[in-house]
């Protein structure tokens, strides 16, 4: 195969041809980083250690077939806040410019253990604190389909350098839409575990124990379900479902204030899945959206310090917050840092009354609605606009108004963030905007803990969608 095919293959492709030996994993690598240059403006990579990955890769042709993983010679990038030994763990900021773990993060470890070769480090949103990855140190990170327009975030270089075939899979993280973000507006899969399933250790983090988890990235189901089995320990093939009979939610409050071509692309997704016999349920959640974008911000700025705090104590790393607020290159990453740094965020009880929020009035209410309408998961737009253009970082322009760019990306995403249940987000197609092919996604939030089966609903979905072109990957 040549360096126009290989970068194509994904991961399953790959792994069938690197474990019979028809495919050297170095032969891969290299085939891949000879592709890195002309996808160099995207700023989708902070750090790429050719000498490394070439001796991990020839490390892993020498092992025997007999001997070789379930991810022998799989190529991955890793969002540059999770721990990779003896990489680079800057959190995209000057602040950890020369931090380097001495162990990989809990997550990374049987990945490699299972055979993967860690290819690059991948941009994000400083510190993973914003949703478009707008990098003042790295660069802002570009989509592929359209270098104009942002990558989302905050695991925007993982999305993007999935998305422009940089690699076959990769890892990121979610707080409150961090991977299911980027996946949508990059046209890739993107699988936020259940709370607690993937380990946190080894993560630079946000809001520990509450929010935070780090998943995979994929152009697959099938692909993101591989690395989630190699991680927990399961079995990696998913149940095999038929569309037809599954029972999806439609809630009305995520389907309302949406960009009208986008709006109008989903519809038109939802009437295929129709003819394929899933079973559409139009349905209300009967709570206040905004009120519950509250309470998780509450608990996240809450934990914000003391999680970080516990990350530096373990790498042996001097902490003091106005020394950190200060190296902050990012002016909106910078404000939050300062806040902190000041008041420390929200107080011990207004954490306690958002935390008891969860527990006794939202988790209910939320299982309550499934449970009434014997849904087996909720279909929504994952985001309610494509991509915004660079630079748009605090409003963003739809349909001749201006909306709050965080507030509005992370809307439909946060739910299942601050309630700690599996949600992944597909490729629906695309829209044109101004000349640009915008890619869409579309959300499967689960019911709590039903992570394999809501990936084997999303394998069967994913080939009902319409597809995303190959990215232009043009360099901006």
């Amino acid at each position: 195969m040549d360096d126009t095919e290989l970068p194509a293959l994904d991961a399953t492709q790959a792994l069938r041809l690197l474990r019979r030996g028809d495919l050297g994993a170095l032969e891969y690598v290299q085939a891949l980083m000879r592709f890195m240059p002309a996808c160099a403006g995207l700023n989708a990579m902070t750090h790429v250690d050719a000498d490394a990955v070439r001796q991990a890769a020839r490390v892993a042709d020498d092992v025997p077939p007999a001997r070789r993983g379930l991810l022998h010679g799989l190529p991955m990038v890793v969002k540059d806040n999770i721990d990779v030994a003896g990489w680079p763990c800057t959190a995209g900021s000057p602040a950890l410019a020369d931090h380097r773990p001495v162990r990989d993060a809990d997550c990374v470890l049987p990945l490699r253990a299972a055979g993967a070769v860690v290819l690059g480090r991948t941009n994000l949103h400083e510190f993973a604190l914003g949703i478009t990855s707008g990098n003042a140190a790295y660069g802002a990170v570009r989509n592929p389909h359209a270098p104009r327009r942002i990558a989302g975030g905050s695991s925007g270089g993982t999305a993007a350098a999935v998305a422009a075939r940089l690699a076959p899979v990769g890892l990121g993280t979610d707080t409150g839409g961090s991977i299911r973000i980027p996946a949508a507006l990059c046209g890739v899969v993107g699988f936020r575990p259940s709370t607690g399933r993937w380990p946190g250790r080894g993560v630079v983090p946000i809001s520990v124990p509450s929010r935070d988890t780090a998943g995979p990235m994929a152009r697959s189901v099938a692909d993101c379900a591989l690395l989630d089995a190699v991680v927990c320990g399961g079995d990696p093939q998913l149940q095999d479902l038929s569309p037809r009979g599954l029972r999806l939610g439609v809630p009305q409050e995520f389907w309302t204030d949406l960009h009208a071509d986008m709006a109008n692309q989903l519809e038109d997704a939802l009437k295929g899945l129709a003819a394929a016999g899933v079973v559409l349920v139009p349905m209300a959640m009967d709570f206040d959206l905004a009120a519950l974008g509250q309470v998780a911000l509450t608990v996240a700025m809450h934990e914000n310090l003391p999680s970080l705090r516990a990350y530096f104590a373990d790498h042996g790393l001097p902490f003091d917050i106005h020394h950190l607020a200060s190296a902050i290159a990012s002016p909106d990453v910078r404000r939050i840092f300062h806040h902190l740094a000041q008041d420390g965020g929200p107080d011990a009880g207004a954490y306690a009354s958002a935390l008891a929020e969860v527990r006794t009035r939202l988790r209910p209410a939320w299982a309550g609605a499934l449970g009434r309408h014997t849904l087996d998961a909720l279909i929504l737009p994952t985001t309610p606009l494509p991509a915004a253009r660079v630079g748009e970082d605090e409003t963003v322009q739809m349909d001749g108004r201006r909306w709050p760019t965080f507030d509005t990306y992370v809307r439909h995403c946060g739910p299942a963030s601050i309630l700690g249940l599996p949600s992944v987000s597909l490729p629906a197609g695309c829209v044109v905007e101004q000349g640009d092919r915008l890619p869409v996604g579309l959300m499967l939030d689960g019911p709590q803990g039903s992570d394999r089966r809501l990936l084997a609903i999303a394998a069967a979905l994913q080939p009902l969608l319409p597809p995303i072109p190959a990215s232009a990957m043009r360099t901006p």
